[in-house]
């Protein structure tokens, strides 16, 4: 089997796609450890709706547009961080307290994590579906996605905030996990973008030296 990328021109459907079915059942598996190991089911839930929303757009779109096997992989990578922080709350994360200690931060950062990957491991796959799906220019495959990473961290702070004021009052310190910093949300948007620019760089001088040799 060949492992597709942005470029390759076939892609290969669901049922005969032994990656994509082996990335499918770790995700599950990890998402039904992180629901039975959580110790708040209701932060739980509130984190995962948008994880939700998320996996049925991938799935009823699949038909219509199947992305390379590098999306899926880097899409599947960033869902297993997102649910990991969501097993704890993102300012309770266990792997954040051990940089907490390990550098003396005066915070959990595994949120910042999260956000930065959003921007690096996302990015791709939106290049992927502006290349492949609706055939735009290089230039705009390479920045548009940037673009996007910053417009979308910006709406889900505001989704954040709507959904723990309207729908989980009780659990709305946990939800947001500012952690006192009230330009929080301001620095998650900032790093997600930095990860956009940043992956695109990664992926861009990769493809050059590639088309080099």
């Amino acid at each position: 089997m060949i492992y597709t990328t942005v470029s390759s021109p076939n892609r290969i459907a669901f049922k005969h796609n032994s990656l994509l079915k082996i990335l499918l059942l770790l995700f599950l598996c990890c998402w039904v450890k992180t629901f039975l190991s959580t110790p708040n089911r209701a932060n739980w839930f509130t984190e995962n709706t948008l994880t939700i929303l998320f996996l049925i757009s991938l799935w009823v779109s699949h038909k219509k547009f199947k992305f390379s096997d590098l999306s899926y992989t880097m899409m599947t990578i960033y869902l297993l961080l997102h649910i990991y922080g969501a097993e704890y709350t993102y300012a309770e994360n266990p792997f954040g307290y051990w940089l907490k200690d390990l550098l003396h931060t005066n915070r959990n950062y595994y949120d910042r994590i999260v956000h930065f990957s959003f921007g690096f491991l996302l990015t791709y796959p939106m290049r992927d579906y502006f290349k492949n799906h609706f055939d735009w220019p290089n230039w705009v495959c390479w920045t548009l996605p940037c673009e996007i990473t910053l417009s979308f961290s910006a709406m889900y702070e505001l989704i954040e905030w709507m959904v723990a004021d309207i729908f989980f009052p009780s659990e709305g310190d946990a939800y947001l996990g500012t952690q006192g910093d009230i330009w929080d949300s301001q620095k998650d948007m900032g790093i997600a973008f930095v990860g956009a620019i940043t992956g695109m760089i990664l992926i861009n001088t990769i493809c050059r030296f590639y088309r080099k040799t």
